[in-house]
């Protein structure tokens, strides 16, 4: 395991050697007509852009996206955001011990934790065909890769075994709204909430950076989540068409409005618990995130974030008001 200080712990002018991976390298051209390569660095903890300026083209056939690097670097400001200043740069070697693996974020909640609290939530299910249907879909290799990925590239629960964790709060919100409103169709509900997002177990690669894979680029994860559902009920004998139906609109109006990819808007219940549930799940998530990532840049607010579409206030975590 890799043993060194962690960005997220550095402030502007602090200077530091340590290894990062590579998660973007693009090429760019300057005003001035000058080649640079413009990058973004990570450890576990936090990515930050950087950029390299002398002898750019080289260094891009060597700094592709999952190169780990060792850089002698210094934390900088640049209009408000933090970003590496580096001093020198070099690929690592093999002896150097480091692996993909140790830069990848991970979630802070236990696996062992997390899929105690899955398989009981499974174990809740009593409508027959939806447990047979979840339990073909939640299986063998497909767990696995259920358990392992993250929620998204970059905006929330994106580390390893975030899609667990996220899909595991959305369900606690569900269960709490079906104590509040029994006329929810908990089973529906919790289904839909365990699937919503399973096609990012397709839609995502998380070997040695987050990113889409083809197939998540042409079709989506609520595409692919939907199709899944459609498979395993062809398996289960007179699987009632109507609870697929609705089973599957879960799925697809998940995210809320067509302008943010769902290609239905919530028509019943459980579609609208499951939209806010999932919204809650996220935006509490990102915002966290961003105000950790942020909080060591002297400043009382986060740079503007424009999938927020405001910059975030960041309390003084020793004031009096906070205890």
């Amino acid at each position: 395991m890799l043993d060194q200080k962690e960005l997220n712990e550095l402030s502007v002018g602090d200077e530091f050697t340590m290894f990062l991976i590579v998660t973007k390298s693009e090429l760019k051209t300057a005003i001035n007509g000058k080649s640079f390569l413009n990058l973004e660095l990570r450890d576990k903890s936090l990515a930050l852009p950087s950029k390299v300026w002398d002898n750019a083209e080289d260094y891009a056939k060597k700094l592709k996206e999952g190169t780990i690097i060792k850089v002698v670097g210094q934390i900088e400001d640049f209009k408000g955001a933090l970003q590496i200043k580096i001093g020198k740069i070099t690929t690592a070697k093999e002896s150097d011990g480091v692996k993909p693996e140790d830069f990848l974020p991970r979630s802070t909640r236990q696996l062992n934790e997390m899929l105690d609290e899955l398989s009981k939530v499974i174990s809740s299910i009593k409508n027959p065909y939806l447990s047979q249907l979840i339990k073909i879909i939640l299986s063998n290799e497909k767990l696995e890769q259920y358990s392992k990925a993250p929620a998204g590239k970059g905006w929330h629960h994106a580390y390893i075994h975030g899609l667990l964790e996220h899909t595991l709060e959305i369900i606690r919100v569900c269960k709490l709204m079906c104590s509040i409103h029994p006329k929810l169709k908990r089973d529906l509900l919790i289904t839909g909430a365990l699937l919503h997002d399973f096609g990012k177990t397709e839609e995502l690669t998380y070997d040695s950076v987050f990113d889409y894979s083809d197939k998540g680029k042409l079709i989506g994860h609520i595409m692919i989540g939907a199709l899944e559902v459609e498979k395993a009920a062809a398996l289960i004998q007179n699987f009632p068409e109507d609870l697929k139906d609705q089973l599957i609109h879960l799925i697809l109006s998940h995210q809320g409005k067509l302008e943010f990819a769902s290609p239905v808007e919530p028509r019943t219940l459980e579609a609208i618990v499951l939209y806010q549930a999932d919204e809650l799940s996220a935006k509490t998530n990102a915002y966290k995130y961003a105000i950790e990532a942020d909080k060591n840049k002297g400043g009382r607010w986060t740079r503007f974030l424009p999938l927020a579409n405001t910059a975030l206030y960041i309390p003084d975590e020793n004031s009096d008001s906070q205890k």
